[in-house]
């Protein structure tokens, strides 16, 4: 099988392509804009693989998409390409909607385009996998889950702009056919996450001794999904996957803000000789516009009709996580100086 896999340079698409093409046997075409967050370095490990191939494309460039398409044929596509930080799209909402609702609009009628002309046994096997997340489902109170029938009631730009996207695929597949399997996880971290979200910044700062900034209270609860483990659950949409439905993917590690930044301080205490009291390091800051209180996955449908699971918990990942990004300074240390190096984001004073 060869698939086409968007936003394959970022954190959870470089994830896919390696699992694919190592794990798995599979072709993999790679296509990404590389923006600030992309890493070509994330994928050194598919270098020389000839079951590998990338191309520099924007998904809003529809003459460009369309090429790929003719020339490379994929059986499948997994669409993850997207400007995915909440603080970013606070301050700069117009790139969120342009790639993740007019992006994901090009993909679609490029697609369509390409299906509509395959021989009835590969229009059968296609799949569209659309990566989203549980943000566009809203908040949540201290009880409940979200499930692939909770109403969408997205809280920011970045939120309310997948949610957009996630209705257009499923339009698509009730107006058009267009074999299109909807997915909704729940945050990811891991190895090779851009140094702006919160698990890989808390781990760096720490690292370097810098202040550790947790909004509010740091009472808002999230539930963990290690990548490899999402990135699985999405591999098994291809095959298993049924046209025009949903499938949330979720940890079952709920926790607090505040929780995980001291379970990182705890476990880069154990690993660095010499390091104590890293808690003294957390600092609270004002909290960010529209911050939902707590997002939780109910990933039994996934479990059942995929046969999927995660197999981390969250104290195992967290402690590969702060691992790998110790033993791996030459990945985030010119990103963190040249790309980002920890500043505040997400405040609507910020905006120009």
């Amino acid at each position: 099988m060869r698939v086409l896999v968007t936003g394959g340079a970022g954190f959870i698409g470089s994830a896919v392509c390696r699992r694919l093409v190592l794990e798995h046997g599979m072709s993999v075409v790679n296509i990404d804009k590389l923006t600030y967050a992309a890493n070509l370095r994330s994928l050194d490990a598919l270098a020389g693989e000839s079951a590998y191939a990338f191309e520099q494309v924007d998904i809003c460039d529809r003459a460009d998409v369309d090429g790929v398409f003719a020339k490379y044929q994929p059986d499948a596509m997994i669409h993850l390409a997207a400007e995915s930080h909440v603080d970013r799209s606070i301050t700069g909402p117009s790139a969120f909607i342009n790639t993740n609702v007019v992006g994901t609009y090009n993909l679609l009628e490029a697609a369509r385009n390409y299906w509509d002309r395959l021989t009835p046994k590969r229009r059968d096997r296609f799949r569209f996998v659309h990566v989203s997340t549980d943000e566009v489902y809203g908040s949540l109170g201290a009880t409940g889950l979200f499930c692939e029938e909770t109403s969408y009631q997205p809280s920011s730009p970045y939120s309310a702009s997948k949610a957009a996207s996630d209705h257009l695929a499923l339009a698509w597949f009730k107006t058009y056919g267009l074999p299109v399997v909807v997915s909704n996880c729940s945050n990811n971290y891991g190895p090779y996450q851009f140094p702006e979200k919160l698990i890989p910044l808390m781990v760096l700062n720490a690292i370097e001794g810098k202040p550790l900034p947790v909004y509010g209270s740091g009472s808002n609860v999230r539930d963990w999904l290690y990548v490899d483990d999402h990135a699985e659950g999405l591999i098994s949409l291809l095959t298993r996957g049924q046209p025009g439905d949903k499938y949330n993917f979720g940890g079952n590690s709920e926790r607090s803000n505040l929780d995980v930044v001291e379970l990182i301080c705890d476990v880069l205490e154990r690993m660095v000789p010499g390091r104590t009291k890293m808690r003294s390091l957390i600092k609270f800051v004002k909290d960010r516009p529209g911050h939902d209180l707590r997002y939780a996955i109910d990933a039994s449908k996934a479990h059942r009709e995929l046969g999927w699971k995660p197999s981390k918990t969250f104290e195992e990942g967290i402690t590969h996580t702060v691992q790998w990004y110790l033993e791996n300074r030459n990945w985030w240390e010119a990103p963190r100086v040249n790309v980002y190096s920890g500043a505040r984001l997400g405040l609507p004073e910020m905006q120009h």
